[in-house]
C-alpha cells in the first residue's frame, strides 16, 4: 500500500486532477443510486436505475466543483477547512439540482431525490477529501511519522496558533502541545492541541520525549525572554524562535522562518528604535551612494535605504561577486527606482569625482574598509591604504563635487587603538575632521559613526561559535575575560543613517549600547540554547568544552566607544555625540604624504612608528606580524 501511495504522490498534477474528477463522477453515480435506494426503502439494481438524474448530477456537479476550486486543493494538505468550501459548492449544486428534479420534475424520479441526493453527495465529497488526507499523511506512512521531533510551542497566542497551523503538515515536527504562563489556559484545547501550564514543563519533557521548544512570543521584552530561556535551559532543550510580530500579523510565518535562537535576542537591552524622520531626511527622493556595498554593514545599509525610497541608489564595491550578490538581491525586492552597481577601488579619487558629478550624488555612506583585526595586522600596508586613503579620497571628492552629506563608518577599535585596524580607522576619522575644518565655506555635512561588534556579520565570532558547537566542540576563546559591545546589523545600519541626518561638522556619534558583554558568557548561552551543557571542572561530563587559545595579535581585552568623557546628548535618546580632539589638516597632510611613501615602499616598521607619532593614544600590543615583512626578515636571517 505504501508503494502505491508513493506512486500516486509522484504523479504529475494534471493526473491527480483526473483521478479527483473520476472519483467525483463515481460519487455522483453512487449517491444518486443510494438516494433512490433510501427513497424506495429497497435495494435498486443499477440496471433498473433511472440514469437521467445521474447525468444531470454529473453535468452540474463537476463544473461547479471546478469553479469553486475543489480540484486545486492538494489532498494530503487538506484540513477541516475544506468542509466550508465543499458546503458552499454543494449548496449551489443542490439548488440547481433541486430546481430540475424537485421543481421542474423528471418522469419516473421522485421529487424528494432533488433534496436527498445533494445531501448525500455533500457528505460523500467531504468524507472522500478527509479520508485521502488521513491515509496519505498518517495511517500508511508510519515510518515518516516515527522520525518526527516532538515539540512544544511556548505561547498559545496569535503567533503560536499561526505556527501550529504552519507545522500541521510538517514532515519534521510533531506538535505535542502548547506551553503558556497563563495558568487559566491549562488543559484548554486549541487547534486540536492541549495547552499546558509552563509549570508542567518537567513532567512533559519526561513523559512526552520533547526534543525542542519553539518560542512564539515575539512581543515580550528581553527580561521576560531571558527568564523563559533560563527555565528551558534547566531541561537541556533546544530552542528555536520566530520572526517579529509584524510578520506574524501579516501572515508571513512559515516553516522556513523558524530559526535557531539568535544571540542578539539575548542582549541585555532591547534593540534601539529608529527615528523615522531622521531615517528619511537624507535618503527619501535623493541620490544615495554606498561604498563597500557588498560588505556586512554596507549591504544592510542598502537594504534599509531601499525601504526609504531614494531617487537612485549607487552600489560601489571592489569585490565583483559581492557587488553582483547585493545588486541581485536589491533588484529583486525593488522595481521603483534605479539601483546602479559600480566596480571601483575607493582610493581612486578621480573616479569618485566623476561618479559624484555624473549621478549628482547627494548622500554618501562610506562603509568600504578592511575591518578584521588579525588580517589587517598581517597585511599592514593594504589595510592602511584602504582604510585611510580610501576615506581621504571619498572626503576630498565629496567636498570637490559639493555632496550634501557624507557619513564615515568607524569602529570602537579606533578608541585608544592597540592594532593597525583601529589605528587606521582613527586616522580616517582625523582625515574627515581635518578636511572639514580646513574649508571655511564647506557645503558638505560630515559625520562619523562609531559602534561595536555587529552580530552575525562576516568574521563575527558568533557564527564561528555556532559551527564549533555543531561539530561537537571545543569552542575556542582567546581569553576568559574578553568583553565586547554588541549590536545587531539592523541597529548598526539605522544608526549610521540617523547619525548622518544629525551630523554637520564631522562630529563623532556613538550608540548607547548598554553594558559590554563577556564573550565567555555568550558562548555558554549559545551552548545551552543548543540543548547542551558546558564541559568544565564543575561539570566534567558536559558536552562542549571551552578552550582558551590566547589573545591574537592586536586584540584588546576590553573595547571602548569614547576617547573623552561626558558625551553630549542628541535628538535621539540612544545616540550620543563624542567630543574628540582633531589635528588641523595642514599639519596632518605632510604626515599623510610621508605615510603614502612608506606604504608604497612597504616599510611596515616605519609605518607603525609614524602611526604612533600621529596617534598619541595608539599603543601596539604585539610585534609586527605582517606576512611580507616577517618573510623578508626570515630570509635575511638565513
Amino acid at each position: 500500500m505504501t508503494n502505491f501511495l508513493n506512486i500516486i504522490l509522484m504523479l504529475p498534477r494534471y493526473s491527480k486532477k483526473i483521478i479527483a474528477l473520476i472519483t467525483d463522477i463515481s460519487l455522483c453515480v453512487l449517491c444518486t443510486w443510494l438516494a433512490f435506494t433510501l427513497r424506495f426503502e429497497q435495494l435498486i439494481l443499477f440496471k433498473n436505475l433511472n440514469f437521467y438524474p445521474v447525468y444531470i448530477s454529473i453535468i452540474f456537479a463537476i463544473p461547479i466543483f471546478w469553479l469553486f476550486g475543489l480540484y486545486k486543493t492538494i489532498f494530503r494538505f487538506t484540513s477541516l477547512s475544506i468542509i466550508i468550501n465543499v458546503l458552499i459548492s454543494t449548496t449551489v449544486y443542490g439548488l440547481l439540482y433541486f430546481i430540475i428534479i424537485g421543481v421542474y420534475g423528471i418522469q419516473g424520479t421522485p421529487r424528494s431525490i432533488g433534496v436527498l441526493q445533494p445531501i448525500l453527495l455533500s457528505l460523500a465529497v467531504i468524507c472522500s477529501r478527509l479520508a485521502i488526507s488521513y491515509i496519505l499523511n498518517s495511517k500508511y506512512r508510519p515510518e515518516k511519522n516515527s522520525n518526527k521531533k516532538n515539540i512544544l510551542i511556548y505561547g498559545a497566542g496569535q503567533a503560536g496558533r499561526q505556527l501550529a497551523r504552519t507545522l500541521k503538515s510538517s514532515s519534521e515536527y510533531r506538535i505535542v502541545g502548547f506551553l503558556d504562563d497563563n495558568d487559566q489556559l491549562d488543559k484548554q484545547v486549541i487547534l486540536g492541541h492541549t495547552i499546558y501550564s509552563s509549570n508542567r514543563l518537567e513532567r512533559l519533557v519526561l513523559t512526552k520525549s520533547i526534543n525542542l521548544v519553539f518560542l512564539a512570543l515575539p512581543s515580550i521584552n528581553k527580561i521576560q525572554k531571558n527568564k523563559i530561556i533560563e527555565k528551558l535551559n534547566l531541561y537541556k532543550l533546544n530552542i528555536k524562535t520566530l520572526p517579529n510580530l509584524s510578520d506574524i500579523i501579516d501572515g508571513k510565518v512559515s516553516i522556513s522562518d523558524i530559526r535557531d535562537f539568535n544571540i542578539d535576542d539575548l542582549l541585555n537591552r532591547d534593540q534601539v528604535e529608529p527615528d523615522i524622520m531622521l531615517l528619511n531626511q537624507n535618503i527619501k527622493s535623493k541620490v544615495v551612494l554606498v561604498t563597500g556595498a557588498g560588505g556586512s554593514i554596507g549591504s544592510e545599509l542598502c537594504r534599509q535605504i531601499v525601504k526609504l525610497k531614494p531617487n537612485k541608489l549607487l552600489l560601489l564595491e571592489m569585490n565583483e561577486f559581492s557587488l553582483y550578490k547585493i545588486h541581485e538581491e536589491l533588484t529583486t525586492i525593488n522595481n521603483n527606482f534605479k539601483i546602479i552597481p559600480i566596480l571601483i577601488n575607493v582610493q581612486d579619487q578621480e573616479k569618485l569625482e566623476l561618479i559624484c558629478e555624473t549621478f549628482k550624488i547627494e548622500t554618501i555612506y562610506h562603509a568600504a574598509a578592511y575591518k578584521h583585526v588579525s588580517l589587517v595586522e598581517e597585511n599592514v600596508c593594504e589595510g592602511v591604504k584602504n582604510n585611510v586613503f580610501g576615506t581621504l579620497a571619498v572626503a576630498k571628492a565629496s567636498v570637490e563635487k559639493k555632496v550634501s552629506n557624507v557619513v564615515l563608518i568607524s569602529s570602537d577599535k579606533a578608541v585608544r587603538p592597540t592594532n593597525i585596524m583601529g589605528a587606521s580607522k582613527r586616522l580616517s576619522e582625523l582625515c574627515m575632521q581635518g578636511i572639514y575644518n580646513q574649508h571655511k565655506n564647506i557645503n558638505t555635512n560630515f559625520s562619523i559613526v562609531r559602534f561595536g561588534n555587529v552580530l552575525e556579520s562576516s568574521g563575527s565570532v558568533i557564527p564561528k561559535f555556532k559551527n564549533q558547537i555543531k561539530e561537537g566542540g571545543p569552542v575556542t576563546l582567546t581569553h576568559e575575560d574578553v568583553t565586547r559591545y554588541f549590536m545587531t546589523v539592523t541597529e548598526a545600519a539605522q544608526l549610521v543613517i540617523q547619525a548622518g541626518a544629525m551630523g554637520k561638522s564631522s562630529e563623532v556619534f556613538v550608540l548607547d549600547m548598554g553594558k559590554s558583554v563577556k564573550i565567555k558568557d555568550l558562548v555558554e548561552k549559545i551552548v545551552k540554547l543548543s540543548g547542551l551543557t558546558v564541559k568544565n571542572n564543575k561539570n566534567p561530563e558536559g558536552d562542549i568544552e571551552i578552550k582558551i587559545t590566547g589573545l591574537r595579535p592586536g586584540e584588546k581585552l576590553y573595547e571602548e566607544l569614547l576617547i573623552g568623557e561626558n558625551p553630549q546628548g542628541t535628538s535621539h535618546p540612544k545616540i550620543k555625540k563624542a567630543i574628540d580632539p582633531y589635528i588641523p589638516f595642514d599639519q596632518l597632510e605632510l604626515d599623510l604624504k610621508n605615510l603614502k611613501t612608506l606604504l608604497d615602499d612597504n616599510k611596515v616598521f616605519e609605518i607603525k612608528n609614524l602611526l604612533s607619532k600621529l596617534l598619541k593614544l595608539y599603543k601596539s600590543n604585539t610585534d609586527i606580524v605582517d606576512k611580507i615583512y616577517v618573510e623578508k626578515i626570515s630570509n635575511k636571517n638565513l
